[in-house]
């Protein structure tokens, strides 16, 4: 008998299927709807934590490349204490896994510090970067216990990465998988299992924020714009990223997907899905390497435009006002293109960044593209090729969706938060890509991406962080992220009125928009060129 998916079972879902929280207080000893577990006693904080938690049934075997499908009842009480596995990724060189890897790595972390299971506190599911190619819910960046103490529950997972997240094949469809999208099919149903289970962690199933960072940004855009979220979170946070479309172009197409999936078959000399599946993971996993200075959507297995999770790119979705109609707090780092430079155009010299650029935007480069990315002299190209390959990954389409959004007539007018992140310290001295995450979650842990050795927080650090979880909790428990004693933050206004500067000095400003306008322009309903993916800058 075909096994019934995780996301087929949403349509029964209903709060009748809700697990019956424990009277009294939150232990950690918990029934949810498969079984019961164990977690780790309260902290010193008052927070509670359970990790390592099926939300779905390992994807082995038969069921590799397969949607992913309910966990299976539990045996005996489950032990929570430690986390699971990490999903493999392929990143050369290699990126130090948190967990060891695995492909039975569909598991889940919460944190609570809720007393009674009967508190309905707000929900934030965080969804993590790495290019959909590395990463893990459970990097020490994203312990949840400073949030917690905040008055939500913080939930993070894994989700299949690489060749085992974003195969396609016409033959996995056959098989009724929907294949192309398993990684965002995995987050789907993390979201059904937290519907359905949160309560008994003293969670609301109703008032589900999801968030993340670069692809998690991108994940929770592309989520919006699908047509199986719906009713599944409340509030969305993007930090760097919305559409996963840049200089690569927009999505892979239908096709394009499987003719990928088709040639890595042809790589393996496995003809069939039977044949692929029959190979070890290691193999499999080796075989689809992601080489980091490349841009992931030209050299790797991503999203792509499946006709099941996504019927067409995430910037046409909300172009055409298709998205889920959310309060929508976004935005992006001062220095996002340091991270991208090697995908970015040559500035060796004049002659070569103008010809780079007139590959993407035609004869329109010499205005206003070198007013906007001016070239006369080498400092200036290098700033304009970093300051280009920022816009292209990260800024341009997090602006577009913050506009977006903003045009939603449905929505209030205090629903659309932008920001800049420009915080700089001796910890952090450059507000680049990735660097606002140890003021999001309170984890002052070393990031690679500022450098390799890191200075220690000082009190400053350590007070901006307290300022950014208290707007981004609060934004979850009432989509408003405003509260006594921080400095206000006006809603977003459009066209860049109203960008709260997350900075040294916080407030809010005018941001100029000319560089992230100029770049929209080539959008048509919505998408990128498709023409930019087979552009070559050098």
């Amino acid at each position: 008998m075909k096994a019934v998916s995780v996301l087929a079972a949403a349509a029964s879902l209903t709060v009748s299927v809700l697990c019956t929280p424990a009277i009294g207080l939150l232990t950690e000893n918990v029934t949810i709807s498969n079984g019961a577990l164990r977690g780790n006693p309260k902290d010193a904080n008052g927070v509670l934590t359970y990790k390592g938690i099926r939300f779905a049934q390992p994807p082995v075997g038969n069921l590799r490349w397969r949607s992913p499908q309910p966990p299976a009842n539990l045996n005996g009480t489950f032990d929570a204490t430690a986390y699971g596995p990490s999903c493999y990724a392929s990143t050369i060189p290699p990126i130090p896994y948190a967990t060891k890897p695995s492909e039975d790595c569909l598991n889940l972390n919460i944190w609570t510090g809720a007393q009674q299971a009967t508190e309905k506190r707000p929900v934030m599911l965080w969804i993590h970067g790495g290019g959909f190619e590395f990463g893990s819910g459970s990097l020490p960046t994203y312990e949840g216990t400073h949030l917690a103490q905040q008055g939500v529950i913080v939930v993070t997972f894994n989700y299949r990465l690489g060749v085992f997240g974003f195969l396609a094949l016409d033959e996995l469809d056959k098989e009724g998988s929907n294949s192309g999208n398993f990684g965002l099919q995995d987050s789907l149903a993390a979201l059904l299992w937290v519907k359905k289970n949160i309560a008994a962690f003293g969670g609301d199933p109703d008032n589900i924020t999801i968030f993340g960072e670069s692809a998690g940004a991108h994940a929770v855009g592309l989520l919006m714009a699908s047509p199986l979220s719906k009713g599944l979170f409340q509030k969305a946070i993007m930090q760097s990223g919305a559409f996963w479309d840049s200089e690569a172009g927009p999505l892979e197409t239908f096709t394009q997907a499987r003719a990928r999936g088709a040639a890595f078959e042809t790589k393996l000399a496995a003809p069939s899905i039977a044949a692929l599946r029959a190979l070890p993971a290691d193999t499999i996993n080796a075989a689809a390497p992601w080489v980091i200075t490349s841009d992931p959507k030209l050299s790797a297995f991503t999203p792509n435009l499946d006709k099941y999770v996504l019927t067409a790119n995430a910037g046409t979705i909300f172009n055409t006002g298709g998205q889920m109609k959310v309060p929508l707090l976004a935005g992006w780092n001062a220095n996002e293109g340091q991270t991208f430079a090697s995908y970015g155009i040559p500035a060796l010299t004049q002659q070569r960044f103008e010809e780079s650029a007139t590959k993407y935007f035609g004869p329109a480069v010499p205005f206003p593209f070198r007013n906007l990315y001016p070239d006369s002299t080498a400092a200036e190209r290098n700033q304009s090729s970093i300051d280009l390959i920022g816009d292209m990954v990260i800024r341009e389409q997090t602006y577009t969706a913050l506009e977006l959004q903003h045009r939603t007539a449905s929505l209030g007018i205090n629903s659309i938060w932008a920001y800049q992140f420009n915080f700089i310290s001796a910890f952090t001295p450059n507000p680049a890509h990735t660097t606002e995450l140890p003021y999001v979650f309170g984890n002052f842990v070393p990031n690679p991406a500022v450098s390799p050795v890191q200075d220690c927080p000082t009190a400053a650090d350590e007070a901006f962080s307290a300022v950014l979880r208290q707007y981004w909790t609060n934004f979850a428990k009432t989509g408003n992220p405003n509260g006594s004693g921080l400095p206000n933050w006006p809603a977003y206004g459009g066209s860049g009125v109203n960008i709260q500067g997350l900075s040294n000095n916080i407030k809010h400003f005018i941001y100029s928009i000319a560089r992230n306008t100029y770049i929209a322009s080539f959008r048509t309903n919505g998408a990128l060129p498709s023409s930019w993916k087979t552009v070559t800058p050098a």
